[in-house]
């Protein structure tokens, strides 16, 4: 690290992966503190304009203010000097492009004085004309950030699948956006306001995760638990609803 910078403390939950020790914010953010790295996954921007101009359900268009508001107080809090956005940044490519020009100098400012890296998503593919790198993966050993997990993959940090996972307490089920993590790789919540998820004991998470997975669901308090599992017929329980 360098002089003069010292990790906040009590910020998330510890996740070490490959050696490498990350943690989970409440925000569903990922901060690496010894590269002062601050990575986020599926903002989707612009995703209330998306709908609207392909003639969808119409949603308050606060989702984009409302993101980048959150992504602003993690880069205070964290210090970060470097950001990977992990791919589906924007909607579409058209979302992109309709940035209205306050939302454009909000993320230029909070460009400024990092290095940020826009990793292509399949929502948004190729290069959007905003400031930073634009990468299809970056490799930043012992660890790799990518959009869609590889099924072999050492390291990887990914987003995508908007895992969610649902712990019961004695009061009722409490399901929020999650981290998964194993051995191998993290599976990044979604960041952005407006999306959705995938619960983790769907069977492509379920395959996609090592037999040790745990799932950190985000909230003011990052809470470590199992990675809830799909409940194959003949299991107690029977299969998951």
């Amino acid at each position: 690290m360098r002089q003069g910078w010292q990790m906040p403390e009590r910020i998330g939950c510890d996740i070490t992966l490959c050696g490498a020790r990350l943690v989970a914010l409440g925000s569903g953010a990922l901060f690496w503190p010894d590269r002062r790295l601050l990575c986020v996954s599926d903002l989707h921007l612009g995703k209330s304009e998306r709908m609207a101009r392909r003639g969808g359900t119409i949603l308050p268009p606060y989702e984009t203010r409302d993101t980048l508001d959150r992504l602003a107080t993690d880069l205070e809090r964290t210090g970060a000097r470097m950001v990977v956005c992990l791919g589906d940044s924007f909607d579409d490519p058209g979302a992109a492009a309709a940035l209205r020009e306050d939302e454009r100098l909000w993320i230029a400012r909070l460009q400024a004085g990092r290095r940020w890296v826009w990793i292509e998503g399949n929502h948004d593919p190729g290069p959007v004309r905003l400031g930073g790198e634009h990468l299809a993966e970056l490799a930043a050993p012992p660890l790799v950030f990518r959009h869609i997990a590889q099924s072999s993959a050492k390291g990887e940090v990914s987003g995508h699948y908007h895992p969610k996972a649902a712990v019961r307490t004695r009061a009722r089920t409490v399901s929020r956006p999650a981290f998964l993590a194993d051995l191998g790789r993290i599976v990044m919540p979604a960041y952005g306001t407006y999306t959705g998820g995938l619960r983790s004991d769907d069977r492509a998470l379920d395959r996609l995760m090592g037999p040790e997975a745990v799932a950190v669901l985000t909230g003011p308090v990052p809470c470590r638990v199992p990675m809830p599992r799909f409940r194959h017929p003949g299991q107690d329980g029977g299969a998951t609803d």
